[in-house]
């Protein structure tokens, strides 16, 4: 991940004052004191140059940091779903955890994010514009979407991030499972300060889960394991005033 992202990322962690809500990965999203994740070099038995996987479908390559950005490039992710992204900022004394619902139909993304005090914030973006408005406050406010990608709305790192670094800064790669799911694990060298893990599954190429680390200490934790069982819908991406943004759905209804 390159500077400019780690620096967009980190001062939007500081900005971000969250009451803790709380939650643990364990099996499912669920309530509780915080998310879980597993420490370095835990949740595979095999070493990491060996596939865990080889009996899957998907034809994966030997992982390593030379060759993992080979392999997280040949994923992708699904055209549509939808999944709850839950995140938690840890700061000296305290944490603070929130939720955003995605909902993703090809280039259109809507997400809902849910605060502890307030009203739900949310937003629904093509790529080339963004809508955002509050429940209860039918004001929308429209603007360019800018160079951010849909993922930054959701508080997570880009992932494809991992493509434009230089392997020397990969300082791990490998296969690990996590919660019985089938992962591609990334961790970078230190950076300002920083290190980054990802957890990207092998079967959906989505993202679902990753840490940020300052020296030794955990800033930020997301976890997004499962996707859910109700499709994308027209309503998703329509504004308060009835106006249908994307009607790629209609045949769906």
């Amino acid at each position: 991940m390159d500077k400019r992202n780690l620096n967009w990322i980190t001062l939007g962690f500081v900005l971000l004052g969250l009451a803790a809500m709380g939650l643990m990965i364990s099996g499912s999203i669920r309530r509780s004191s915080h998310i879980t994740l597993p420490t370095p070099g835990a949740g595979t038995s095999q070493a990491a140059t060996e596939n865990p996987f080889a009996n899957n479908a998907l034809t994966v390559v030997e992982i390593t940091p030379e060759t993992v950005q080979a392999a997280i490039e040949s994923l992708y992710r699904p055209e549509r779903y939808r999944r709850t992204v839950t995140v938690e900022q840890i700061w000296n004394g305290g944490s603070g955890i929130y939720e955003i619902e995605a909902v993703v139909s090809g280039n259109w993304t809507r997400t809902s994010r849910t605060y502890p005090n307030g009203p739900a914030r949310n937003t629904i973006t093509d790529g080339q514009n963004i809508y955002i408005w509050y429940d209860g406050d039918d004001n929308v406010y429209a603007a360019p979407a800018g160079k951010l990608p849909s993922d930054t709305e959701q508080f997570m790192p880009t992932y494809e991030d991992i493509l434009q670094l230089p392997p020397e800064d990969i300082l791990t790669a490998d296969y690990r499972t996590l919660l019985n799911i089938r992962c591609i694990y990334v961790e970078t060298a230190e950076q300002e300060g920083y290190t980054m893990r990802f957890w990207v599954s092998v079967e959906t190429g989505l993202l679902i889960a990753a840490e940020r680390l300052q020296g030794e200490e955990t800033v930020y934790r997301m976890g997004a394991p499962t996707l859910d069982d109700a499709e994308p819908t027209l309503n998703d991406f329509t504004l308060p005033d009835g106006t249908v943004l994307f009607r790629g759905l209609e045949s769906n209804q």
